[in-house]
């Protein structure tokens, strides 16, 4: 795949360690590629990754995780999604994991890991642990990811309900994660649906999103302490590339007790979307629109100049016109009308003189008839 600078989608993320000093063990990276056969596909692949072990360098692991995941997915050429995340997460547990037995500092370091990948308007997930994935869509809030955490195992097994499930002292034990000595299972389910079967929601893989959907990763210092609605009614009433922070903020003040980052991917509306698909897009469009105008300005001009200076040439070369009577060739004179003459009259009038002065007599003889 082909990095690229502008992606399709609009992005925003922001990250914050919390309020009671802890250092911030979260990492994130989102990235964007042309991809398929002829690379003219676009593809935003975002991957968040929550570092676990405290001391033991949680930073590490969850720094190692996104590198090592987003440098995997960006060798390959998009056209198997679901193979290359199991390749690129299990790649870096096992690098996460050698670096951990190299270094007596980072034994039992990992990461959680949650991975959207977009390419052109189909999504593919995959996630470790409890960072989350949702998708918001018509005015609702769907959790498309599992948690991997013994609270989460307990439920679908039925040995807890959700009543004061939160204060029990496993809630946040991470089942799956970067790291683990075996090669971690990723999951693939994408849940949409209700009442969905883990077949129906492996199928699910390749989303079609829709005009205005938004992507939302999170960290569990976020869900922990904002509910799912909560979260729903921020993102919708606030710009996207304010809800990050906005988020974060809202989880600080009430406790922020752990690390907290937000990413958020929107798909552009339809109104943005008949007008270019990117920003970049957009520009390329206004500025050969903006060519086309001046082409055609300068065009207008330049005709016009031309017609100016035509019309100015006519008129200099143009002299007045003199009007001349037409020569006329001698021809035979035509024997005069003959008129009745009354028998009384016996004076023939006097044919007057034609005068032609100033111009030239146009027959060649006198026209003056003497009177016999």
């Amino acid at each position: 795949m082909t990095r690229i600078d502008q992606p399709h989608l609009d992005i925003a993320a922001a990250t914050h360690p919390g309020m009671i000093g802890k250092q911030n063990e979260d990492r994130y990276n989102v990235s964007a590629f042309l991809t398929g056969t002829e690379k003219k596909t676009p593809a935003v692949l975002a991957v968040l990754c929550d570092g676990i072990g405290g001391h033991r360098a949680g930073e590490v692991a969850a720094q190692m995780g996104v590198d090592l995941i987003s440098r995997e997915v960006a060798a390959g050429d998009g056209q198997q999604p679901i193979r290359t995340l199991e390749k690129a997460i299990q790649k870096a547990s096992h690098a996460v994991y050698e670096a951990s037995l190299s270094d007596q500092r980072r034994i039992g370091m990992g990461a959680t890991c949650a991975c959207a990948w977009v390419i052109g308007n189909r999504l593919y997930t995959a996630n470790l642990g409890d960072s989350r994935i949702y998708l918001l869509r018509g005015g609702h809030i769907l959790q498309l990811t599992t948690d991997h955490t013994w609270l989460q195992e307990a439920y679908d097994a039925g040995l807890i309900d959700e009543e004061g499930a939160d204060e029990h002292p496993n809630a946040h034990v991470i089942r799956r994660y970067l790291g683990s000595s075996k090669a971690p299972r990723p999951d693939f389910r994408l849940w949409f649906f209700e009442e969905e079967s883990d077949v129906d929601a492996l199928d699910n893989q390749g989303l079609l999103l829709e005009p205005g959907d938004v992507l939302l990763l999170c960290s569990d210092g976020l869900t922990d302490l904002v509910t799912d609605e909560e979260i729903q009614a921020l993102v919708i009433s606030t710009p996207l590339h304010d809800a990050p922070a906005a988020l974060i903020d809202l989880a600080n003040t009430r406790g922020g007790h752990d690390n907290t980052t937000v990413i958020l991917l929107g798909m552009p509306s339809e109104s943005a979307g008949k007008s270019g698909a990117s920003p970049r897009r957009r520009r390329l469009m206004g500025c050969l629109a903006g060519l086309i105008i001046l082409v055609l300005l300068a065009a207008a001009v330049y005709v016009g100049l031309r017609w100016r200076a035509d019309r100015l040439d006519t008129l200099a070369t143009t002299t007045p016109t003199v009007t001349q009577p037409l020569p006329i060739q001698p021809t035979e004179t035509l024997p005069a009308k003959e008129t009745a003459t009354p028998p009384e009259a016996t004076h023939t009038p006097e044919v007057e003189e034609v005068v032609t002065t100033p111009l030239p007599t146009i027959t060649p003889w006198p026209t003056h008839t003497p009177v016999p």
